[in-house]
């Protein structure tokens, strides 16, 4: 059977365009015994993929030149040889960006189309809505009255901190990249200010504006200098979740910024890196809590879906210019 992949064909410096990637047409072998074919619905795209295309020790191995990417698929199992999975079920996993795949069923899980639509099992009922969860609810542990301030606010995973924090009582402060993004946090999602970093020249006295008890946790997604002002409001016993670095990925140099380390050590800041395999075998916890929530209205979600599976490599390249809100994720 004839398929058609995306590889990557050479790594970027600075930032990815489409001349990294190619289209490719491959032969896949016949199921055997044990295996799936799968043909892929939605493919997520997320922003630490642009590590990967870097040759860099990491916690995920990087992606290998003349081989496809791959990331998180919601797919249809369309043969099976497979005593687990019949013909039409839908599964979520990691998969290859090809339209078609054989598996051999590891990593595949099962998922219910009737209680949630399939792509958000790759955003809100995934790893997005994990990462959030323990991201804020785990390191940070919320306090009702506390100020909560989220960068890349607009983001798959910011658009759940920020309504999580206010499930558990919190002033939530959004940082976006458009006035439309910030009037959607607002409006939509519970945010109680929002600050449009391209239009703010001092960030810094615009948190200080937004946060009159100062901030006690932040939930960073973006890094730079919009961490920097955010961290010189920081209070003391704060608690900063490192999420993401977005700003920084696409850099051919380190960036000289502020030295943190004398606010975080007098104000007696807790920093903690993370990433959400560190709570694998708590998944199940963390997904009944937002299935929970979701089913009770406290949660909403939103995707922006890009169509077609050629435009994979062109909805990654837009997470790095903020062309998505909430969750970017490419039905074929």
């Amino acid at each position: 059977m004839n398929t058609q992949e995306i590889i990557l064909v050479s790594r970027p410096t600075g930032k990815p365009t489409a001349t990294n990637f190619s289209f490719e047409n491959i032969e896949l072998p016949m199921l055997k015994v044990g295996e799936v074919m799968v043909e892929g619905l939605y493919y997520s795209v997320d922003p630490y993929m642009r590590g990967r295309m870097n040759d860099a020790k990491s916690y995920v191995p990087p992606f290998q030149i003349g081989k496809p990417l791959e990331g998180s698929v919601v797919a249809k199992i369309t043969a099976s040889k497979h005593p687990d999975f019949k013909i039409d079920d839908l599964v979520t996993g990691r998969l290859p960006w090809r339209v078609q795949s054989v598996s051999d069923g590891k990593g595949l899980q099962k998922i219910d189309p009737g209680f949630a639509h399939p792509s958000y099992y790759l955003g809100i009922l995934g790893m997005t809505g994990l990462t959030a969860y323990f991201g804020l609810v785990d390191i940070c542990k919320p306090k009702a009255g506390e100020t909560v301030v989220v960068s890349g606010a607009a983001g798959a995973v910011g658009v759940v901190v920020g309504q999580i924090a206010k499930i558990k009582g919190c002033k939530v402060i959004g940082i976006a990249g458009t006035d439309e993004k910030a009037a959607l946090l607002k409006n939509e999602f519970g945010f109680d200010e929002t600050i449009n970093y391209k239009t703010t020249p001092d960030m810094a006295k615009a948190i200080a504006g937004c946060c009159s008890n100062g901030v006690d946790i932040y939930f960073d997604n973006v890094g730079g200098p919009i961490s920097d002002a955010v961290i010189s409001n920081i209070n003391f016993h704060a608690r900063i979740a490192l999420c993401g670095q977005i700003s920084l990925y696409n850099t051919t140099e380190t960036p000289m910024g502020p030295r943190l380390q004398p606010m975080l050590l007098t104000r007696s800041v807790l920093m903690q890196g993370f990433i959400i395999g560190n709570y694998q075998l708590r998944f199940p916890e963390g997904l009944q809590q937002l299935t929970q929530w979701l089913k009770e209205g406290k949660l909403k979600f939103t995707e922006t879906i890009i169509h077609g599976f050629d435009q994979l490599p062109a909805a990654l390249l837009g997470l790095f210019e903020g062309e998505n809100t909430g969750k970017m994720v490419v039905k074929a």
